[in-house]
Formats: C-alpha cells, structure tokens, sequence
C-alpha cells in the first residue's frame, strides 16, 4: 500500500463512448468505460484500498493521462495495434502475472481463451483463477482481456459489455495489417 498518492485522471470520448484513466507519478492506473462522475464510487473505494491517502485530481495534461489519450485515439485510428504507457498496476501477483500474459502473449487482432492462458502460465488448472484475473483487469484495451473468448469459442464476459467487446474484435481484424507503430 502506497502511503501518499495524487490520483490524476480525465474522461475523454472514444467511437465506444467514454472512457476515464487514472493515473500517477508512476504510471497509468486504471482505464475504464464511463465518465469519471458515474464510477467515483468505485473509484474512491479502490483508492482507499491501495492508498493510505490519495487525492484525485482533474488533470488532462499529466503525462501519463495525456499519454493514454493519444495512444488510445491512434488505436481507435486504426494507426496503433501496441501500446507504451507504463501500467502502474496494484492487484495481487498472480493477477498481474494473468494481465502481464495477456499483455505479452495475446497479439492483436487474435483471441485465446482462458485455457490458453492458464497453459502458457504454465498452470492449466487455474482456468476459473485466470478468468477471476480477467474480470479483474483494470486496464481495459491496452491489457486486452476483450481478446479473451470462452474455449468453445463463444464472447464470454467484458466490462464494458459484450457489445463493446464484439466491435473491438472487429475493428482489430479488420485493422490487423498495421504496421507497428514506435
């Protein structure tokens, strides 16, 4: 637990609809749909969670939130299939190993299921403990749990909705050519 923290953050407009990061000096903490007004609640109980004090504090400029921004917008312009920004993740180890798998072993335009992950973490008896880390991700696109499917093949959970989630995948095949962008 983090004793002192600024929590900077903004709601910003994606073809999905919005989207609010959460961010510190360390890195981007959390990217989640809905306006910043709408999850406070949730918000304020992570933080007191993972903060002894913590304030959270408007601010579309902080580098880490202005560099989810524009990273998030390249995407959705079919000009990004990577992203940069550092994650500053708070969860227990063996969900962050779950999300640093999806992050490194679940490319663009391509889905695996959650069997797949417990595999390639070398723990294929952990499927249901993989799909709780799933569910838990708090980094929604960049650790790219919307590629996740069930093992028959079929959308299977998302927080943003299976809409949102269904559209993502499209978009990502349709864009899967991309050249990777530095």
């Amino acid at each position: 637990m983090n004793h002192q923290s600024f929590l900077y953050y903004d709601t910003f407009e994606t073809p999905l609809g919005p989207m609010t990061v959460l961010a510190n000096d360390e890195g981007v903490c959390r990217i989640d749909y809905g306006h910043y007004e709408d999850r406070l609640t949730t918000y304020q109980s992570w933080k007191k969670k993972h903060f002894l004090k913590g304030e959270l504090v408007y601010d579309p400029e902080h580098k880490y939130v202005a560099q989810t921004k524009k990273e998030l917008s390249d995407y959705f312009a079919g000009h990004r299939n990577e992203f940069h920004v550092p994650l500053n993740c708070y969860g227990t180890d063996f969900q962050r190993q779950v999300w640093r798998t999806l992050l490194h072993h679940v490319p663009y335009g391509e889905t695996r299921s959650y069997k797949d992950i417990a595999s390639s973490m070398h723990a294929p008896k952990a499927i249901r403990a993989v799909g709780g880390a799933v569910n838990q991700n708090p980094f929604s696109i960049i650790v790219p749990c919307h590629r996740i499917i069930g093992s028959n093949g079929k959308l299977v959970g998302y927080a943003g909705g299976l809409d949102k989630k269904q559209k993502l995948l499209e978009f990502e095949k349709e864009h899967q050519t991309i050249k990777q962008n530095q």
